[in-house]
Order: C-alpha cells, then sequence, then structure tokens
C-alpha cells in the first residue's frame, strides 16, 4: 500500500503543476492584452485636436479622415444661445452637413483653445470621450464622443455637442 500511496502522491503533484503552469499561462494572455490607459487617451486627445484642427480650418479632406464612415454613426447639436437643434445620421448625411456647412462658411474660423482634460471610458477597441471646450465664437460646449480603434487608429464614431454660450445652463 505504501508504493500505491507514494504513485498517487507524485501523481497529485504532477496534477497540480501543470494546472499551476496553465493558470499562468491564461493570466499571462489577460496580462497581454492589457492596454496602456494612458497612450490610448493621448491617441484619442490627437484624434480629437486633428478633426476640431481641420473642421476650424474648413479642411474638409483632412476632417473627414477622422470619422468612421458607415450607416450607423451619428452627430448632433443642441444650440441653447440660438435655440436650435441638429441631428444627421450616417456617414452620407453627416459628410454632406459638414460639406454644405464649409461651402456656406468657408472662411476659418479661430481654433479654440485645444482640450487637455478629456475623461476617457476605454472598451477594448471603443471608448467614450465626455470634455468642455471653449470656442471664441460660440462659448462653452460639452462634447460627447464615440470612439472606434480601427487597424490602429481611433475613428470618430459618434458626437454629441451642446453649446451653452458665455454661461452653462443648468
Amino acid at each position: 500500500m505504501t508504493l500505491n500511496k507514494l504513485v498517487a502522491f507524485v501523481f497529485i503533484i504532477i496534477l497540480c503543476t501543470s494546472c499551476t503552469k496553465k493558470k499562468n499561462d491564461k493570466t499571462n494572455d489577460v496580462q497581454s492584452q492589457l492596454v496602456d490607459f494612458e497612450k490610448e487617451k493621448l491617441a484619442i486627445l490627437e484624434t480629437l485636436h486633428n478633426e476640431t484642427k481641420a473642421a476650424f480650418k474648413r479642411d474638409y479632406k483632412s476632417w473627414q479622415n477622422h470619422w468612421v464612415h458607415d450607416s450607423t454613426i451619428s452627430k448632433t447639436y443642441i444650440n441653447f444661445v440660438d435655440n436650435s437643434f441638429s441631428e444627421s445620421i450616417g456617414w452620407s448625411e453627416i459628410s454632406g452637413f459638414v460639406k454644405t456647412f464649409i461651402e456656406e462658411h468657408p472662411e476659418p474660423e479661430p481654433i479654440p483653445e485645444l482640450v487637455k482634460d478629456i475623461e476617457v471610458r476605454l472598451y477594448h477597441k471603443a471608448a467614450w470621450v465626455t470634455y468642455e471646450q471653449q470656442d471664441s465664437l460660440r462659448g462653452l460646449k460639452r462634447e460627447t464622443r464615440l470612439m472606434e480603434k480601427s487597424n490602429g487608429t481611433w475613428r470618430i464614431a459618434g458626437m454629441h455637442t451642446t453649446i451653452y454660450g458665455s454661461k452653462r445652463q443648468k
């Protein structure tokens, strides 16, 4: 019986060792999937800055490179200053809206001070971003952006802008 107990003990040790190795392999897989949050936040901020600069410079070609081009994206504006609202759904409608705006307002606008502080919720290849920005012509704006990462590049998949003007209304 002692030999049987010894064989069983060795078998249990081998089994436990192999289970531990599998667990460590899984842990390493999870760790390799972790992202550098600050690096992703900076990349998102760069996309937002470049999209803003292009829009205010009236550079449609550059502006469009920062957007997802499909039928599910959306862009809304609520302007408390002049009580206006607009909503565009899908790339065709958003693209057309911006092209028309640039044609009707071809003169570049002063680029607002670029934001430094954004709130980011990162979801693998997507992010929910919020921030406030002071626009020299429109005043205080609150922006919400849905971002998608494709082929290593962050692009805008949704945008909501609330324009408060000189004072934020509550």
